[in-house]
């Protein structure tokens, strides 16, 4: 009985990602599968190699596609030569130099994702969601995240989606045992320890000008194939890569989104209802982050070639330079959408801003235009409720209805301390006049 050439191509295509993804793991996993009597093997593994190089194993589709329009392999494909996959057993590679330093932890099986995770098979299935049935669910309870909706600032809703109690312990685990041991590209200012808004703000202090720009629904436009590109990236086999990818993704249900989700455009909701970052889950930000490299690298070398200066702090990214900078705006913007689009990524334009030297130049909330600074109306409008609350009592500033309003105003005032310790010393004199027991 003759098998279909694509079942054929799909059996060598898993037989090739069963193991690492090295010269030595191809070759020895084709003269495997083929038959014994092939005489391209050398071609193939070649041609394969040129193709897919060791740092980019491709996906089983984007291989299976390969391996079908592969000449060499007709003979092969016609005559039912494949008879089924190799059955490895699957084994972790090793880590990366630029990693070793961080050493994380081993997992070649499901086996031993469950041991580390202490789940069962079965628990582990169903926390992965493999098949995205999540997004099916209509009983609350039987579903990993709750839903929030909050305002944007455009009058819009934006989805919050918070995992719930057991899964968000899986994914702090993930966080701090893999995601937080793998450094981050140095343009890259978010989420990272030792990182902060006025390390994303001070290359660009003092330029004559700067442009900002706007990465559209950052969590949501990472492709998800890429975060299992990511595991599979740092050592982990495919298998082990797909669970800790499914762990860390989820797909909206419709059903217990609510009214508003039924308001947004058709792309936007088929994207929640797909595999995505979740906004609201632990390690969706150190994943947006660590997914965005390849942009990174791209828009860094594309400052670098103008001799400008970048930097970016989770969707928010920064250009910096001389004057000719606001001469060429709109054509490194351009360049700029293009490089997004072409990783994954969308700019929103409406959020733009070029400001010269003349202008106040703001980023994150810190005003870059001599020294990392705050904003003047942030800082009067502290000074001015310190003020009243070391005059009229501290309750009767507490406006917003803030639990603990000491423990916010205490944070305010660090805040600015930090970027400007002159003015910080200032709101200092001013909280030490509040009496916090009136």
């Amino acid at each position: 009985m003759l098998t279909s050439r694509s079942t054929q191509a799909r059996w060598l295509a898993l037989s090739l990602l069963s193991g690492n993804w090295d010269e030595a793991g191809i070759a020895d996993r084709l003269a495997r599968a083929l038959p014994p009597d092939f005489d391209e093997l050398a071609k193939v593994s070649a041609r394969l190699r040129l193709r897919f190089d060791k740092s980019s194993r491709p996906g089983i589709d984007t291989l299976v596609d390969y391996l079908l329009s592969e000449s060499l392999l007709n003979p092969v494909f016609e005559g039912s030569a494949i008879k089924g996959p190799l059955l490895d057993s699957p084994t972790m590679e090793a880590t990366p130099g630029s990693l070793v330093t961080f050493p994380l932890p081993e997992l070649s099986t499901w086996s031993d994702v469950a041991a580390w995770l202490s789940l069962s098979d079965k628990e582990l299935a169903w926390f992965s969601d493999g098949r995205s049935q999540q997004s099916k669910v209509t009983e609350r309870k039987l579903h990993h995240y709750s839903y929030y909706w909050v305002p944007k600032r455009s009058g819009s809703l934006r989805l919050i989606e918070a995992p719930k109690s057991r899964l968000k312990e899986i994914q702090r685990k993930v966080l701090n045992e893999i995601l937080n041991r793998v450094p981050p590209h140095p343009c890259a200012h978010g989420f990272s320890r030792g990182r902060s808004t006025r390390s994303y703000a001070a290359p660009h202090t003092g330029q004559e000008a700067v442009l900002r720009l706007d990465l559209k629904d950052f969590f949501h436009s990472v492709p998800v194939a890429r975060v299992g590109a990511l595991f599979r990236r740092v050592g982990y086999p495919t298998n082990v890569a797909w669970l800790l990818q499914g762990l860390c993704t989820t797909s909206a249900s419709p059903a217990l989104a609510g009214k508003p989700f039924e308001a947004l455009s058709w792309d936007v909701r088929k994207r929640l209802e797909s595999k995505h970052l979740a906004q609201g889950a632990p390690t969706s930000a150190q994943l947006a982050n660590l997914c965005a490299w390849r942009l990174d690298c791209r828009l860094d070398g594309l400052a670098k070639r103008f001799g400008l200066q970048y930097t970016r702090y989770a969707d928010d990214m920064a250009f910096s330079g001389p004057y000719r900078l606001a001469r060429m705006s709109g054509f490194l913007e351009a360049l700029a959408g293009s490089i997004a689009i072409d990783e994954g990524f969308r700019l929103n334009h409406r959020k733009t801003r070029l400001r010269l030297a003349s202008q106040r130049q703001c980023l994150a909330g810190v005003v870059v235009n001599e020294k990392p600074n705050c904003r003047r109306a942030d800082w009067d409008r502290l000074k001015a409720i310190l003020h009243n609350c070391g005059k009229h009592g501290p309750e009767s500033q507490n406006v917003e209805g803030h639990p603990n309003f000491r423990a916010h105003l205490r944070g305010r005032v660090a805040y600015i301390s930090w970027l400007s310790p002159s003015r910080g010393q200032k709101l200092q004199r001013l909280w030490d006049k509040i009496d916090w027991n009136s």
